[in-house]
């Protein structure tokens, strides 16, 4: 909450409020079929007790923000977003349900609608909050394995068939050290028997606190032809206050040398290659690169000067707005692996047909995507952040097998 003003919490809280008194009008109209006034009154004093109660609460986190230890901060916050959100959402389709038919009575008698349409509106407003409780509870960490296939002239003959297993956007410090969830994924990535595993940034929220236990967790992956990463914009600690910039050093570099300990190669703004019966292939890794709000520290012609010659690249970017910016007709790399956007942890996923309010933001915001002979793949994320669920947007294993 550190990034909202003042005034954002005031029309969030003005927001919430407004809404519950649209939303307590037409719930008075359900509950006044109700032959028993006790329950009645019940109903009423329960519904504004959670409503003063969340603006309340909200209120004074903003004002104890500066107070809080970070990890116990991350959780409220986002128990109370997750308590906004299940709120709000079913409230606002509520009235804007009941309201329509009201004021519409479309296909309805008068008198039909005494009883119809306050049970069609009060069904309208408990769909998606069950939805929406079946996405904090259920579907956020339903990890699913994503199978894509492609191909390029430039890949060796020797290395055809090659499998990689991309995944991004692990946010370690909202699982809350509970790494028997984690203990899942690792379980199904290994299952897949990669060549290469690449993870493709935001390791952490913001702090180097968040890895402990995890190395144990992380070692476990396994790749027959080794794992790299790259950082992303959380990765910076950038989105946190320091007493010092020694501080802030001091995190980075914990942040970074974990990577050692669970034994994958950190790519800084370099390139390496892989070699197989003569031949190599380049992996390309640069630092977050971001349009505004987001900074950039990649530095992409860096990174390629010593695998230049090598024809087959794939480059880890954490942000997609790279590819078509720096990468697509700009550079010969053949296939580049990018995160960052999680799909808004919200869309639909229908066979081929995928949406997200996300795509309103980023061109590329998940799943494969080609131009001519180069190829973008946008992973949804393992992890998550702010809102602590997931709407038709599960996470995400990538599974890619490239055919020359």
């Amino acid at each position: 909450m550190r990034s909202f003003s003042n005034f954002s919490i005031f029309l969030l809280c003005l927001a919430i409020l407004v809404i519950d008194i649209l939303a307590f009008y037409w719930l008075q109209s359900i509950t006044q079929l109700m032959n028993m006034p006790q329950l009645r009154l019940s109903i009423h004093i329960a519904f504004w007790f959670f409503t003063i109660g969340l603006i309340t609460s909200i209120g004074i986190l903003k004002v104890r923000l500066d107070n809080i230890h970070p990890q116990r901060k991350h959780l409220l916050i986002t128990s109370l977003y997750g308590l906004t959100v299940s709120s709000f959402i079913p409230k606002i389709i509520f009235v804007i349900i009941i309201s329509f038919l009201y004021f519409s009575n479309y296909m309805l008698s008068e008198k039909e609608s005494l009883m119809v349409i306050p049970i069609i509106g009060l069904l309208a407003g408990f769909l998606p909050f069950f939805v929406i409780i079946y996405a904090i509870f259920k579907a956020l960490y339903r990890f699913k394995v994503h199978h894509l296939h492609i191909k390029s002239k430039l890949l060796p003959a020797s290395f055809s068939g090659l499998k990689i297993v991309h995944i991004s956007d692990l946010h370690l410090g909202s699982f809350n050290f509970r790494y028997h969830i984690l203990d899942r994924a690792v379980h199904l990535i290994n299952h897949l028997e990669p060549d290469l595993i690449f993870f493709t940034g935001d390791l952490v929220n913001n702090f180097a606190w968040e890895l402990k236990g995890w190395g144990e967790v992380l070692d476990k992956l396994k790749a027959k032809k080794g794992k790299f990463a790259v950082l992303g914009n959380h990765d910076y600690g950038d989105y946190s206050s320091w007493a010092t910039p020694k501080l802030k050093k001091s995190n980075f570099e914990s942040i970074k040398y974990f990577y050692k300990k669970i034994d994958f190669r950190l790519l800084l703004n370099e390139g390496t290659s892989i070699h197989k019966d003569g031949v190599e292939i380049a992996i390309v890794g640069v630092e977050n690169w971001g349009n505004p709000p987001f900074k950039k520290y990649g530095d992409l012609e860096k990174a390629m000067e010593s695998i230049e010659e090598i024809p087959f690249k794939i480059l880890l970017s954490h942000d997609p707005t790279h590819w078509p910016e720096e990468v697509v007709e700009h550079t010969n790399i053949c296939l580049t692996l990018s995160g960052h956007t999680h799909g808004m942890q919200a869309g639909v996923n229908l066979k081929n047909k995928q949406w997200s309010p996300i795509k309103y933001k980023y061109k590329h915001w998940a799943g494969l995507h080609k131009e001519g002979d180069q190829y973008l793949n946008v992973n949804r994320g393992l992890g998550w952040l702010g809102f602590p669920g997931r709407l038709g947007m599960r996470p995400e294993i990538t599974c890619i097998e490239i055919s020359s």
